[in-house]
This record gives structure tokens, sequence and C-alpha cells, in this order.
């Protein structure tokens, strides 16, 4: 009788080791906050509302620090049936994260593992990217012709493997928009068992009468997820309160492993108010409507391209030429207070993304921009970038 074969196990660590390709993610960088110099300056530099928040959401907040020992509410009852009520939603088909960026994390983390993959744009959010390599899955990119998601180029990179396709609709960092009749024919290419997630950050600017943010397919699809925040249009950045509309069953799983009071009582309270003041939601619209096109008028003006955007930001794209580049502007605009965001780690070298500011603040960066511009070096050419 042949004795049993015995297997060595390899030697343990000899520190704690994290999990395969975890050291291989970069780190998310936020838009910078500082500049030397300057206790305040002005920054374009995170898409934020430049305008604050509302003054009821404010006061919301304010009046929640009376409950600061308490938890939160886990199910985020009260904002659960505001979304429901202003989006006509089944309330229990919600979902509540820290910013979406956290659901972004925990539908990776459910649906993927090693051998799987997911699909986003070339240039879509590195959120995306980090949340898919966390859970172990390769991360593919759909490449973006004039810096728009291309639906071919996504469903040629779709497999058995698939578990989720991210769509930002606007996009960041560019600002471009699909169509719905674009995301329907998305939705329409994709395996029934990959989830599709439209991420509408940004939906609050996107005017376009052939946009959707995806609510209304959600609505009949089993595999379409819609994500929301609070962060931009409703300026509750620094509260961290996001949302997800999907189906019951996506929902339950996801529910299983969100961490308990993910959402803070003051978030939760804030958000309630600043979804009934419509009237800061149309001011923080017309303030982007109006000086989004000033801002491009303004940079082509100067030679710049601007890529057409539906967000609160543009994208400026500056030439390679030395003295004029990208990352040279943006340090230029920071040494006069002016704070706005490199995207070289979105594989975009030559571009600023801009945040659109009032009046003063736009002002500004276009001076700051018209300085570094006079002081650069003239093009091989001759003449002005």
């Amino acid at each position: 009788m042949n004795a049993p074969v015995q297997t060595i196990a390899p030697p343990a660590p000899a520190k704690p080791a994290p999990k395969a390709g975890v050291l291989d993610i970069s780190p998310y960088v936020g838009g910078k906050s500082k500049a030397a110099g300057f206790a305040q300056p002005i920054k374009l530099s995170s898409n934020e509302n430049i305008l604050g928040c509302s003054p009821k959401a404010s006061a919301a907040y304010a009046a929640a620090a009376e409950q600061l020992h308490l938890y939160p509410d886990g199910r985020a009852e009260a904002l659960r049936a505001a979304i429901a009520a202003k989006f006509d939603l089944d309330p229990e088909r919600l979902l509540f994260g820290c910013g979406s960026d956290e659901l972004f994390s925990l539908i990776c983390q459910a649906y993927c593992e090693p051998g799987d993959n997911i699909v986003q744009g070339q240039y879509g959010f590195l959120a995306y990217r980090i949340a898919g390599r966390a859970a172990q899955a390769e991360v593919r990119f759909a490449p973006e012709p004039e810096f728009k998601l291309d639906v071919d180029q996504v469903l040629a990179q779709v497999d058995a493997r698939t578990k989720v396709v991210f769509v930002a609709n606007p996009s960041n960092p560019t600002g471009t928009w699909n169509a719905r009749a674009e995301i329907e024919r998305l939705h329409g290419g994709l395996p029934a068992h990959t989830l599709l997630v439209l991420d509408g950050a940004y939906a609050e600017f996107a005017a376009s009468p052939d946009y959707s943010d995806g609510l209304d397919l959600a609505r009949g699809a089993d595999n379409i997820v819609v994500t929301r925040t609070f962060s931009k249009a409703y300026g509750l950045a620094a509260l961290r309160v996001g949302w997800g509309y999907g189906p019951l069953a996506v929902v339950d799983v996801i529910d299983r492993i969100r961490p308990p009071f993910n959402v803070s009582l003051p978030a939760q309270a804030a958000a309630v108010a600043a979804l009934a003041d419509d009237d800061f939601i149309v001011q923080s619209r017309t303030l982007v409507e109006t000086w989004r096109p000033w801002l491009a008028r303004q940079l082509g003006g100067m030679g710049l391209e601007t890529i057409p955007s539906s967000g609160n930001f543009l994208l400026a794209l500056f030439p390679e030429t030395p003295g004029r580049t990208a990352a040279e502007a943006e340090a230029f605009l920071a040494s006069r207070g002016v704070l706005v965001r490199a995207v070289a780690g979105y594989a975009i070298p030559q571009g600023l993304r801009i945040t659109v500011g009032r009046e003063a603040d736009n002002r500004a960066l276009v001076a700051g921009l018209e300085a570094f511009l006079a002081d650069a070096p003239p093009s091989p050419g001759g003449g002005a970038a």
C-alpha cells in the first residue's frame, strides 16, 4: 500500500503581508487644498460646490450636535423616505454609503473574486479601479476617443468573467456624457450577470434633453445600480453621503456586508434638509450654466482646448511645449493662490480640471492663465500657444 503523499506548506511570512495585488494599487490623491503663502486660496481643484451648501442643511447639521452621543439610524429611514419621495423610487431598493465611493467598493467586494474583471472607461474615476483591484479583480480600460466613453469599446472588453461595468455619466475628470440611447445600448449588450453601475455624481448639472441619470432604466432592470452623491450639487462633501438604487437582490447582498452605521447622524440630517431646498440647487446649477461657457470661451481665446462638459468643471488641455505645460500652469496658478486639479493620474498629463467658481474666482483664474502664457517662452512656431 502506497504511503500518502505529504505536502509541505510554504513558510509563513516573517511579518503581516497584504493579499496579492494590494501593493499594486496607487492610493487616491485628491485635489490640492493648500497654497503656500495663502490662508484661503481659491480652491477650484475638487469640484466642490463653490456656493457652499443649503442654509437649511447647515441648520440641520448644527441641530444634530445635541445627539452626538447617539448612533445614527443604520437604515437611514428619514433619508430613505425623502429620497424615495423626491425621485419616485421604491425605498427598499435604496442603498446608503459613506460617499458613493464606499458603494463602489462594496459592489466589487460582493461580486468580484480572483479571475473576474471589471470594465471602465480609459479616463474613468480612479475609485473604480481601486475598488476592483482591492477585490482582486482585473481592471480593463475601454479606450475613450475624444475623451468620451465609447459603447462599442466598452462592450469589446466584456467577457464571461466581467462582473461590473462602471460608467460615470457625466464623467469625471472629462465632463463628457452619454445620451440615454447610448446607455440603453450598452446595457442591452451586457451579459445578464454583469452589473452596470451608473455613477451620477454630477447628474444635477447635466441639462441636455437626451441625458438620463439611469434611474428610469434601473426601475425595470435586474443588473443596473445607479449611484448618486450629496457631495457635489448639494455641497455636503465633508459629510460623505452617497446613495444607490438597484434591484432588491443586489441591495440585499450589499446590505449584508455594509458597515453598520456607515452614514453619520448629522450627515443624514443635513442630507434630508438639503434635499428639500430646491432653490439652492437652482442657484448652483445657474452659476455653472452661466460661468462654464464663459470659462470655455476665455480659455479658448488663449489657445487652450477645453472638453465640452456637463459637470460643474472643465477639462483644459495644454501643449507639451516646455514652459507651457499643464504641470507648470498648475504650479504658476498655485503661486497666485488659485488651485486647480492636475489629472496626470488619469493618464491625461496635458490636462487640468478646473471647477467652475464664482465670478471673482473665475476671473482670477483667467488672469492667472493669461499671465502664465504671457510669461511662457514662445512656441516653436513663434506664436502664442
